[in-house]
């Protein structure tokens, strides 16, 4: 028996250790590159294209990766804390529980992304582009997404409590369950707002030029006092 597990643990470690080697982590950044699993952790990668590219479990943490292009690129439970990632292009790329918390997305395009789970707390996302991406259940706690598109994104049970979402558009996009509390929303809109419910809005900031769908009344807390920028 003692032998039996010996041979079975020696067993997994080559397995590991060959689909370690399969990855290519030494494989110079390109369309399509195999890095799922690597440490790929304080790089300097500014406009790289990694179209396609599969970096699923990769640790991209710290990581200035400004411009590059993850169009398509499989990214799910990867590492972009901290990473530097204004205007990349992550169009329909998986990012499914990836964490991104405290990340620079300025400007960057996420459209049609997948994000459910994923944990981007305080990152930075103004004026990025996430129309029509998937947020279900994600974390983005304190995010800055002032100016953001987020119009018929899915944001069902995502947590927005203390967001910038000013000048956000979140137009048709799907707020059941979201956690809005203490979101600033001034300028936000959210006309046709799915799932949106008066209890939400309860404990937001916003004032005359927050838009809201016809059925909800404006909150009697509004308008409210600049909060200023909390760290």
């Amino acid at each position: 028996m003692y032998r039996n597990i010996r041979y079975l643990g020696a067993v997994a470690l080559l397995t590991a250790a060959a689909g370690s080697a399969q990855a290519g982590c030494n494989d110079y950044p390109q369309p399509g590159v195999d890095w799922h699993g690597c440490s790929k952790a304080n790089r300097l990668m500014a406009g790289y294209d990694f179209h396609g590219a599969n970096l699923e479990r990769t640790d991209l943490s710290d990581s200035d990766l400004s411009g590059a292009n993850f169009t398509d690129a499989r990214l799910a439970k990867s590492n972009l804390s901290r990473a530097v990632l204004k205007g990349a292009k992550f169009e329909r790329a998986d990012l499914t529980k990836a964490t991104l918390d405290r990340a620079d997305l300025t400007g960057a395009a996420l459209g049609n992304a997948l994000l459910e789970k994923a944990s981007v707390d305080r990152a930075k996302l103004a004026m990025a582009n996430l129309a029509g991406a998937k947020l279900e259940k994600a974390e983005l706690k304190r995010a800055v997404l002032a100016g953001a598109d987020l119009s018929g994104a899915g944001l069902a049970g995502a947590d927005l409590s203390r967001a910038d979402l000013r000048r956000a558009r979140l137009n048709q996009s799907n707020l059941l369950d979201a956690d809005l509390r203490l979101a600033d929303l001034r300028g936000a809109n959210l006309t046709g707002a799915v799932g949106l419910t008066q209890a939400q809005l309860a404990d937001t900031c916003g004032d005359g030029t927050t838009k809201l769908p016809p059925d909800i009344v404006v909150p009697s807390t509004w308008p409210c006092a600049s909060r200023g920028d909390e760290e």
